[in-house]
């Protein structure tokens, strides 16, 4: 029988190009034109020329990696971690700081033009020490228990002896828990690690794939003769595909106190937290800033962090939250003050409120997908004297912004939160005002 002719396989080498390094763009690449396509190529920096290989290809766009600076910039500088470039945390450490947040300013500008939101003359900057601020990482393990970050272009473990944005306590209580899981035999898949700002108090969640517990007091009482800070251990089964993950074991306290603009915290395992712990209480302050009134909603409150600061200025607030591991915090947080809790997805909460006290302030902090049109929709609806929105993404903040403003509110100011130097990441502080 006659066999058809199989198709030759491409195994055509990758493409290389020479090419001109034009802009940042988001998500930590940059710019460049190969054949007019537009290419994104990490690990350059504008005004730079390289050699780069061409790694993927796509109908509007490729993707590049740099074989050789030929023209350097001059804002180039030495990485200040020995696994940038192979960890996939970092995306800016191979320039100076000045020119990360130059970047993150052009950035913020063109996504909002990009997204029909005029962008503003001026966006102010709310910038720190860009070094040992994070007080929260997570980590992964590979088949050895060999601990690290997952790698820029894939899954792969990258394992790691130093981590120089994060807060070094969370660094050397990593590596003193990865002798003791090889101790004490329990395979973990990755561990969560989370400080205050003094670094007195660390929380940490280990995640494992099955329910055995495997002696976790005694892993816990071995690691805090090693880490004094260590506060409490919770062991999570990560479950299945479809699954929910869920907490098997819990040794020490369920929850640390975290001191931010003035107010001791309780912050519980899982909870979200700002992880800037150089920016925090200047994110509040811009947040919140000298208002006044007699209501106050902060929406997707999470343990409290701008409702408790907005007791102080407000006859009532109301924080809305719907996260369990945040709504016991958030109530104790706001106990004995003019706060109030609402355990309520912020969308349910909304579609509840055609009657009731119009608030003089809104306060909200959505996680990266942002609010959608509904909620946006609804939120206009409110009319609102003054919205803050506190942004973790800057297309689904413009996205927003778009409804917000077709809805009968301007832009008043614009404020870039740099709480994540060396990277990509990019929050931002925009308050509207009904035109």
């Amino acid at each position: 029988m006659k066999r058809r002719p199989q198709k030759a396989r491409n195994s055509a080498p990758p493409r290389s190009a020479h090419v001109q390094i034009e802009k940042p763009i988001y998500g930590g690449a940059f710019l460049a034109r190969v054949d007019g396509k537009a290419t994104f190529i990490p690990l350059t920096l504008p005004g730079e020329q390289a050699r780069v290989r061409i790694v993927e290809e796509k109908h509007g766009y490729a993707v590049g990696e740099p074989e050789e600076i030929v023209v350097t910039a001059a804002n180039r500088v030495m990485p200040a971690c020995r696994h940038f470039g192979a960890c996939g945390g970092c995306q800016y450490q191979h320039t100076d700081y000045a020119s990360q947040l130059e970047f993150k300013q052009a950035i913020l500008r063109e996504t909002f033009e990009r997204g029909g939101v005029t962008a503003p003359e001026k966006i102010d900057v709310l910038a720190a020490n860009p070094w040992q601020y994070r007080n929260r990482i997570r980590l992964a393990f590979d088949n050895a228990g060999r601990m690290g970050y997952r790698a820029r272009r894939s899954h792969d473990l990258v394992p790691i002896s130093e981590c120089p944005i994060a807060a070094p306590l969370l660094v050397s209580a990593a590596l003193t828990l990865a002798d003791n899981l090889r101790e004490q035999r329990l395979r973990a898949m990755e561990v969560s690690l989370f400080c205050n700002a003094e670094e007195t108090e660390l929380l940490a969640s280990i995640f494992v794939r099955d329910s055995a517990t495997r002696g976790l007091d005694q892993l816990f009482e071995k690691w805090k003769q090693r880490v004094p800070a260590l506060t409490g251990v919770e062991l999570v089964n990560e479950g299945g595909v479809g699954q929910a993950s869920r907490i098997i074991a819990r040794a020490g306290a369920a929850s640390m106190s975290y001191r931010a603009n003035g107010v001791n915290y309780r912050v519980d395992h899982g909870s979200f937290f700002q992880v800037n712990r150089w920016l925090v209480d200047t994110l509040v302050d811009r947040v919140v800033a000298n208002r006044r009134g007699d209501l106050a909603w902060d929406l997707f409150a999470g343990v409290g962090l701008f409702a408790c600061s907005l007791q102080k200025q407000f006859k009532q607030v109301i924080a809305v939250e719907s996260a369990p591991t945040a709504m016991e915090a958030l109530t104790q947080n706001l106990y004995g003050s003019t706060g109030r809790s609402v355990n309520a997805e912020t969308l349910a909460f909304l579609k509840g409120q055609s009657s009731g006290a119009k608030p003089d302030l809104i306060v909200v902090d959505p996680p990266r997908a942002g609010l959608g049109l509904e909620t946006a929709s609804l939120l206009a609806g409110i009319e609102a004297p003054v919205i803050v929105y506190v942004s973790c993404d800057p297309a689904t903040l413009a996205r927003d912004l778009r409804t917000l403003i077709g809805s009968g509110y301007a832009l008043s100011s614009t404020t870039l939160a740099d709480l994540f130097p060396q990277t990509f990441h990019l929050e931002s502080v925009v308050e509207l005002r009904r035109a």
